[in-house]
Parts: structure tokens; sequence; C-alpha cells
């Protein structure tokens, strides 16, 4: 990700819809599952959101918004805070499955659509590629070149992984990838290392990674010999 570390960001402010409560509960334990982000407001229905979203005070970066709600709907608040000048970037998080209801609010500006129930790791990959979104357009603020459009562009087309091969393990991938984003861009025979796997063993799930877009892979040139293909978190790329 381009920018500097993560740990010098100011964190991404986030508004909360939704009438359940315990649907507000899981969303913001997510959040701070992933890190990086601050919860300013909850709301449980359509006026609370819009109410929370055009005051200034709050300067969301980014809402999580549900789409029924007893007062209103999401796209009646997204039509209500987009009348009003309001830019915040919005997440959709909704068990609606209509398909004019999804066109209707990324026409509003929804950058994602979560469909209800979801898994932790379908939420954090959305969350993370809208993370690495936010901080390409802030590192890139002003006139953007093609590039710089192109990669904040791609971050929000971010691959789910796929199913796992024969021989690999939901748990052991789990692993794999916290040990990448922590250490940063790393050979398999680091990963093997760290995790005590064999190199060839840390090296399939990191190439099960890189074939779902979540590493990518780089040479690595050290003094002598042929160079190491070394694997870097895609939310890390730039970052050092």
């Amino acid at each position: 990700m381009s920018g500097v570390a993560r740990g010098t960001r100011d964190p991404i402010r986030v508004v909360i819809v939704d009438d359940d409560a315990l649907a507000l509960e899981l969303h913001r334990a997510h959040l701070d599952r992933v890190g990086g982000f601050q919860v300013v407001a909850e709301c449980t229905g359509a006026r609370a959101a819009v109410a929370a979203l055009t005051r200034s005070s709050h300067s969301a970066d980014l809402v999580l918004l549900d789409v029924t709600m007893p007062d209103g709907t999401g796209i009646d608040v997204l039509r209500h805070v987009r009348a009003r000048g309001v830019r915040t970037e919005v997440i959709a998080v909704s068990g609606v499955r209509d398909v004019e209801v999804v066109r209707e609010m990324v026409a509003l500006g929804a950058v994602q659509y979560v469909i209800k129930p979801y898994t932790f790791a379908s939420f954090r990959d959305r969350i993370q590629a809208f993370m690495e979104y936010h901080y390409r357009s802030l590192a890139a603020a002003g006139a953007a070149t093609q590039h710089e459009v192109d990669q904040m562009l791609a971050s929000l087309r971010a691959a789910p992984i796929a199913a796992l091969p024969k021989g690999l393990s939901a748990t052991t991938l789990e692993h794999v990838s916290a040990a990448v984003r922590e250490r940063g861009p790393s050979t398999a025979h680091e990963i093997g290392l760290r995790l005590g796997l064999s190199r060839e063993v840390g090296r399939r799930y990191l190439e099960h990674l890189a074939d779902a877009r979540r590493v990518e892979r780089r040479a690595r040139y050290g003094a002598r010999g042929r160079p190491q293909t070394e694997y870097a978190w895609c939310a890390d790329i730039g970052a050092r």
C-alpha cells in the first residue's frame, strides 16, 4: 500500500448503521479485530444515520450501512446525505439480495455490498480492501496518475480466496496470512521457520495467497546467486 506505515496513520473513522443491536456489536468487534478503524457513531435507524452523517463533528470516512430499517432504508439515507453534500464512503451490509437495490446503492456511492450472514474472513477481506483503497486515495490526493487511479480501483476488486486445494488447511492459511502481514515481505523459508513448516509447505500456502491476489510475488536480490522469491501482503505493498 502506498503511503506511510499503518502505525503512523490516522484511524479510519466509521459510522455503523443497523437496527439490530447484535449486528452493531458484531460490526464493531470485527472492526476492532481488523484494526485501524475508530467507530465514531452507532445508529439504529435511518433518521439517526442522516443526523450522524451530516454532523460535522463526526467527519466519518466510512459508513457501514444497513438497507432495511423501521424508519427508512439505506437508499433513503444515501439520497438525503448526498443531497447535503456528504461524500462519506459506504459499504452496504444487508440481507437484501434484490439486484435493483444493489444497483441503487452502488449508484449512490456504495463501494462494497456485503450480504448477511457473512463470515469474519469475508468481512475482513472487504474491509481491508477498503482500507487499501482509502489510503491509496489519500496518497494520490490532487491530480492522480493513471497508475494511481488503477491501483485505487484494483484495491476494491480484490478476489476472494478460492476453495483450498487438497492438502491445505484453513487454519494454517490464516497463520501464514497473519505471519506475512506482521513480518512484512517474506520468503517461503522465512515463513516456514516462523511457523514450523517446511519451505515447500510454506511455499504452497504463499502461492495460493498469490493466486488469490492476497500477496504479491517479488524478487529479492542478495549479494550473490539467483534472486529469491518473496511475498508481500497486498495492503503493505509500497509501505516499506
